[in-house]
């Protein structure tokens, strides 16, 4: 009989132990997800009233000035807490905190510098890869990190306002960019940059292409 009741313990102590981990896996999760949600509205309550106080002030008012400058430092504040995360967990995908948490770690690495974009680039690439990052996401950063760099946008995800208008910025290969979108789960172009009341004239693009580069500085 006691040969038999220790067997018994033997074979339950592991499930205990098991699911015990597995609830102190939910719950560090959970804290995480509270952590990323509140630098998500961090990053964008800021951008959230520029609109507003662009229309009231003007676009070039000391008031949206200051503005930015709140931005950038908030920037700057998630970025730091982005990484502490980062080299505790690595990249988190929305199966563990959801779609609006794990997005969050996007939005501030797209809103820091260049040098930063292009270094956890590769992280992204593998999260993608590895299905916890969204491939349309990665491709926005690709975009960023390519114009950074003084190349050419692969994604046409980039616009740039300027006084004459709204354009897609450099681009590679525009005839192809619809099934390169396709790719990593975008929609055409044209239904993108209806939202800047653009229309997409691959041809008037491309005619209009080497005039953009000079403006961007890219030489290839």
């Amino acid at each position: 009989m006691r040969v038999f009741i220790f067997f018994l313990l033997f074979l339950t102590i592991p499930d205990c132990y098991a699911q015990k981990q597995s609830i102190d896996s939910l719950q560090i999760y959970q804290a995480v997800k509270g952590q990323l949600l509140t630098i998500n509205q961090d990053d964008q309550q800021g951008r959230q009233l520029l609109d507003s106080i662009s229309r009231k002030y003007g676009a070039k008012s000391n008031q949206v000035d200051s503005l930015w400058k709140a931005i950038h430092v908030a920037d700057q504040v998630n970025l730091e807490k982005i990484k502490v995360i980062f080299r505790q967990y690595g990249w988190i995908g929305e199966d563990k905190v959801g779609v609006q948490a794990s997005m969050t770690q996007f939005l501030v690495i797209q809103h820091s510098d260049v040098a930063t974009q292009h270094q956890f680039l590769p992280i992204m690439r593998q999260a993608a890869k590895a299905k916890k990052a969204d491939a349309g996401l990665l491709a926005m950063l690709e975009d960023r990190v390519a114009l950074g760099e003084r190349k050419m946008q692969i994604y046409g995800s980039q616009i740039s306002l300027d006084p004459n208008g709204a354009y897609v910025m450099p681009l590679v290969d525009p005839d192809n960019v619809d099934k390169r979108r396709a790719e990593v789960g975008l929609g055409p172009l044209a239904d993108y940059i209806s939202r800047w009341h653009l229309k997409w004239d691959v041809n008037a693009y491309k005619a209009q292409l080497p005039e953009l580069k000079k403006k961007h500085g890219i030489d290839n």
